[in-house]
């Protein structure tokens, strides 16, 4: 009897795995379409409907490419970032002096993506090795200035072989870049 119960306790698990990575990997194929669209940068607050709202589809900035991503499998971080925002907003950063959330931004900034990652999504060990990041995972790095920056892993390697690369948006629209390693990386996350 305890052989069968462990047993269909490891089927399942190994199929709620499984259907995590067709999750994660989905989010990946999901980002890896978005570098079709050609997207001009553009860090201006727009009011945008609410919730599953977007800024003009031909503009947008890096978390733009999370934002979008996630919506096209079925999540809208806006609505998710700023319903936890509403009920949490003093576990929120607090560097733009807002005195309660804003649902045509928040979504849209990178550290405030972090801290929900933090508290809704997987922490990931941050590391110099490859081998620790996977298709859909998000990684957050500090560029040059100190300025937060976001991008989601694809199953794409670089030239070499040795890992996998990013879909980002840093200036030239959303891309694909072998820049995993290029920045400081501050955050390391899987949510959903």
């Amino acid at each position: 009897m305890r052989k069968l119960l462990f047993a269909g306790c490891f089927v399942f698990i190994y199929q709620s795995i499984e259907a995590q990575d067709a999750f994660f990997q989905k989010l990946a194929d999901t980002a890896l379409t978005l570098t079709q669209q050609r997207v001009v940068y553009n860090p201006a607050y727009i009011a945008i409907p609410y919730p599953n709202g977007d800024v003009p589809q031909h503009t947008g900035v890096c978390t733009d490419v999370i934002i979008r991503a996630y919506r096209l499998v079925g999540i809208d971080l806006q609505k998710e970032v700023h319903e936890d925002m509403s009920r949490n907003f003093e576990e929120y950063p607090k560097i733009w002096q807002l005195k309660k959330p804003d649902k045509n931004i928040d979504h849209r900034r990178v550290p405030n993506l972090m801290k929900f990652f933090e508290r809704h999504g997987t922490v990931l060990k941050v590391s110099t090795n490859a081998a620790d990041y996977r298709a859909g995972d998000i990684v957050i790095w500090n560029l040059p200035g100190n300025l937060p920056h976001i991008g989601i892993v694809v199953n794409r390697k670089s030239v070499d072989g040795k890992r996998y690369q990013v879909v980002h948006n840093i200036g030239n629209g959303q891309e694909l870049s072998d820049c995993l390693f290029q920045y400081t990386i501050t955050g390391h996350y899987r949510y959903k």
